[in-house]
């Protein structure tokens, strides 16, 4: 579910994965991964990733469909 919904957020902002690595300091390879499914974040880079997508780590993590 994560990796699912991180890309659709990163590319409804318009982002590409580089651009949010930028605005999050997560390196892209790390993005990359998290939208593949080979890791996933840690909660700060889950929260990180949230607050730069403009939605809430619960979205992110399929915890609720309310972004």
């Amino acid at each position: 579910m994560l990796k699912e919904r991180l890309k659709e957020c990163r590319e409804q902002a318009g982002l590409s994965q580089a651009a949010l690595a930028r605005k999050t300091y997560i390196s892209q390879q790390a993005i990359q991964r998290f939208e593949v499914g080979l890791t996933n974040p840690t909660v700060d880079t889950l929260r990180a990733l949230a607050d730069a997508l403009d939605c809430s780590m619960d979205y992110l993590a399929g915890r609720t469909d309310e972004r």
